[in-house]
């Protein structure tokens, strides 16, 4: 028995093949801004502050208030992607431009950490093969090693659609790779209404909770050894509040807790929609390919994104790299009832999200 249910509407909901055309989503940082981020960090220098010090009071940029407001609005009322353009990274070197990052985030947003390790920045690259010892990993059911999250995001391989723990996540590409590393993005309200019309059965089981694995987050240990129903947690794939939609989706969380004997099984529905949610999300994306000096902005609640596998070339420039911030918005939505389990704070207007800081 199916639920009755609406289709979404609102500019956040759209199809790859609409808003590859758009431009609404592009915004350009102006030449100006260039005179103004200088003074910014030359302000910031004089005091001395390492970039994860900075505040907005410490990076005076007046004149850009005005784009970030706009930025902020339609991130969270309009599409809920955006790409601005323009950002001179081949000016700084690499702690300058974390401080210019990162005064910039701190007028857009508030920082919120990454890591249980405290980290407000993350440069994005392909650290290696020893990703999985140093970020987390353990072993399936079959004895092949399962990387946690965080490691698989520092590999040259893919990733498949997910969001992070988040209102907005923000991608600086400082240098991209020689080949490949194609930014996918696609509308979860849009994947919404999809299965709503072809599967409402399907539809429904993305409202039931799926358990995940905290696995490489709080309190779970590298080798995966706490991957247990104590640090697993319930929470729906979708839901909506106040006609706010939402999505929290990692399916390697969702793996990580069908490793633990104690965690109760995805339903065969669970599994079908998960699939159909997967093949929908596909079949509705664009590719965004980011070159040196975009940023992209995305509202984690309803936007997917992944990441097509890359190669690196560093002897001529071309080592993929990109510096990661999380914000909580000022002007975020309301999650429904039981988000507080992840967002810790679920009403509109509230600082939320991030990875929670344990003792280690």
């Amino acid at each position: 028995m199916t639920t009755p249910r609406s289709p979404l509407t609102g500019p956040a909901v759209w199809q790859g093949a609409d808003i590859r055309n758009s431009k609404r989503w592009i915004r350009d940082l102006p030449a100006s801004a260039v005179g103004e981020l200088d003074r910014a960090l030359a302000h910031v220098k004089k005091k001395g502050l390492d970039w994860s010090q900075v505040t907005r009071a410490d990076f005076p940029i007046d004149g850009l208030r005005p784009l970030l407001a706009d930025i902020a609005d339609e991130l969270e009322n309009g599409v809920g992607i955006m790409k601005l353009r323009g950002f001179p990274v081949e000016r700084y070197d690499e702690d300058d431009l974390r401080r210019l990052y990162f005064g910039l985030g701190s007028h857009l947003g508030t920082p919120v950490f990454q890591n249980r390790s405290g980290e407000l920045m993350r440069a994005i690259r392909d650290e290696g093969a020893h990703v999985g010892r140093t970020y987390g990993q353990t072993k399936d059911q079959k004895g092949t090693t399962f990387l946690s999250s965080y490691a698989r995001t520092l590999t040259n391989g893919g990733l498949r659609f997910h969001t992070d723990r988040t209102d907005v996540v923000g991608l600086l590409c400082v240098r991209q790779a020689m080949k490949g590393g194609v930014s996918t993005l696609a509308s979860t309200p849009a994947i919404h209404n999809a299965i709503l019309a072809k599967r409402p059965d399907l539809l429904d089981a993305l409202f039931t909770d799926y358990w995940r694995s905290r696995f490489g987050e709080e309190g779970t240990g590298k080798d995966g050894s706490s991957t247990t129903k104590a640090t697993a947690y319930p929470l729906p794939i979708f839901g909506v509040r106040d006609g706010k939609f939402t999505s929290h989706y990692s399916l390697t969380f969702i793996e990580a807790a069908q490793l633990a004997p104690d965690v109760p099984k995805l339903s065969v529905a669970q599994k079908e929609a998960i699939d159909m949610l997967m093949a929908t999300a596909q079949e509705l994306c664009f590719e965004m390919t980011l070159e040196p000096g975009d940023l992209q902005l995305i509202n984690s609640h309803v936007t997917y994104h992944g990441r097509t596998p890359f190669e690196d070339d560093a002897s001529n420039g071309h080592d993929r790299l990109l510096l990661r911030i999380w914000l909580t918005m000022a002007n975020n939505r309301p999650l429904p009832a039981g988000h507080e389990i992840l967002w810790r704070n679920i009403e509109a207007g509230q600082p939320r999200g991030g990875i929670q800081q344990v003792a280690l």
